[in-house]
């Protein structure tokens, strides 16, 4: 059964219902059942008047261009229009991909949102109930990261999304910490992806395009390694514990920092200078990381 949250109109409910009694007691009567007639109780009224019976508004949406029917991730919200000229309200809500509303005849602006795209409509409710269709241009956006041929575990890995704006080469942010397989529902355009692979300068960057009705699959390739960062007194040698490590460009740039025995940190590839601080002591030496390939970085204690 569905489950539908209304937001009713009270004012003028207890003068409505005598209202009605009042008609239906006239309705018995021969004289007056010839022609009845029965104003239409629009949101927002305040009861005067004779209130109708509520009348059901069904909904679907559908992908512009093919018209394929969305059959989820909707959230749909009808809005009342008012008379007094202030901000419309919403009177229904529902996650359901066709919600059935039951409301009183009127006026309603309907909103259907998927993801970050959406659609408005203006209808009119009578007495007989409708049948209604929203079109949305929007599609879906499935990202993924590699190491050549190696995927990378979903957990390793974080996107985000921008809109490019004119002069601006990386755009506006529509989606920030999205995650591999995450299914981003989005309007139908040209995005810019930005895929962070670890947590320091393993960084990948991508245009795609996302076409209404269709989930677009971009795998964003890293030219990247894990290094492990060990100092040592001897090569192959137990690792000492609690030494501070900082990764630097050969121009002195701070890449990354880390302490303990042997942290990991993922890197582009590239030269590097790894130094390490243990009880005083400071010791250095330059390496290189090549694109997947996984492997100990030490520092010699002299």
């Amino acid at each position: 059964m569905s489950m539908f949250q209304f937001e009713g109109f009270q004012t003028g409910a207890r003068l409505a219902g005598r209202v009605l009694a009042l008609t239906l007691a006239l309705s018995a009567n021969p004289v007056f059942a010839q022609s009845p007639q029965i104003a239409p109780f629009a949101p927002g009224d305040t009861g005067v008047g004779v209130a109708t019976a509520p009348a059901s508004l069904t909904l679907g949406a559908q992908f512009s261009g093919d018209r394929k029917p969305i059959r989820s991730g909707l959230v749909w919200r009808v809005l009342s229009e008012t008379a007094d000229g202030s901000p419309p309200r919403i009177v229904a809500r529902s996650n359901e991909a066709q919600p059935v509303f039951m409301l009183d005849p009127g006026t309603y602006l309907l909103h259907a949102a998927y993801g970050f795209a959406s659609g408005t409509k203006r209808i009119t409710l009578g007495p007989q109930g409708l049948r209604d269709q929203i079109s949305i241009s929007a599609g879906g956006l499935s990202l993924a990261g590699s190491i050549g041929d190696n995927p990378i575990a979903a957990n390793q890995l974080n996107f985000s999304v921008f809109v490019p704006l004119q002069g601006n080469s990386e755009g506006r942010l529509v989606v920030s910490n999205a995650k591999a397989g995450e299914l981003i529902r989005l309007p139908e355009g040209t995005y810019h992806v930005v895929s962070t692979y670890g947590d320091s300068n393993a960084i990948q960057r991508a245009d795609v395009k996302v076409e209404s009705g269709k989930v677009t699959d971009a795998t964003l390739h890293h030219r990247a390694a894990r290094v492990t960062l060990k100092l040592v007194a001897s090569p192959g040698g137990e690792a000492f514990a609690g030494t501070a490590f900082s990764v630097l460009t050969p121009g002195g740039d701070v890449i990354r920092e880390a302490i303990g025995a042997f942290p990991q940190v993922v890197l582009a590839e590239g030269d590097y200078v790894l130094i390490a601080r243990q009880e005083g002591q400071v010791h250095s030496r330059d390496f290189k990381v090549e694109t997947g390939l996984d492997r100990d970085i030490e520092v010699l204690s002299r």
